[in-house]
């Protein structure tokens, strides 16, 4: 097989690094362009040979959802991978109805994240206990899945937890200790925050919590 040519669009440059690193050790995997936005991956696909993109969703400029649709008017034959921190099932199901192939969260394991490339660039689709089950529920409801990006944000126990100890000042180790999860764990669940409500830092993790009345 020859090597698949990988693309990365995500605004956070240290994720698109650690990206890189990690599938570039798979000699059957070569990532050949690295974007910011839609916008400047569509860019760089006019030059750029690519077979797999690895889709971040929230973008500025232009998002992840406006850039698939525009892929796939395009590029027919590329494979498009979600690799967000957004696990709701409206995201799962409108993403794979504008013409993704596979749906990842940013927490995923390494080996998932090659398996799932592997799997889109051979075989079309990878299907993962997410994708199942967001399909399946939209078939049981058959509603309006289209999601939307808004100021209201619905946090779960779990966040709430941990954004608490974070404006307590408390490191990730510690937060980890208090709750029984690992530093790792802490530190995904604070970037789904971030990403959630919109803010760039753990200041303005801190400031959305006061102003919302959650300290």
């Amino acid at each position: 097989m020859s090597t698949i040519k990988i693309a990365i669009a995500d605004d956070y440059a240290i994720f698109r690094d650690g990206l890189k690193v990690g599938l570039n050790q798979d000699k059957a995997m070569e990532v050949v362009l690295e974007a910011g936005n839609g916008a400047d991956l569509l860019d760089g696909l006019s030059q750029n040979e690519v077979d797999v993109i690895l889709m971040d969703l929230r973008m500025p400029g232009m998002d992840g959802m406006e850039a698939t649709k525009q892929i796939r008017k395009k590029y027919e034959h590329i494979r498009i991978i979600a690799v967000t921190l957004h696990d709701e099932d409206s995201f799962v199901v409108h993403l794979m109805e504008i013409g993704a192939h596979a749906y990842l969260l940013k927490d995923a394991d390494p080996v998932d994240i090659r398996e799932a490339i592997y799997a889109v660039h051979l075989h079309g689709y990878y299907f993962n206990e997410l994708m199942n089950k967001a399909l399946l529920k939209k078939l049981i409801n058959k509603g309006n899945f289209k999601p939307a990006f808004t100021n209201k944000v619905a946090l779960s126990e779990r966040e709430l937890e941990v954004l608490q100890l974070i404006c307590d000042e408390k490191t990730a180790i510690e937060i980890g200790s208090a709750i029984f999860l690992s530093p790792r764990s802490v530190e995904g669940i604070k970037q789904r925050l971030i990403d959630k409500i919109g803010v760039r830092n753990t200041a303005g993790l801190v400031l959305f919590a006061v102003k919302n009345g959650l300290i």
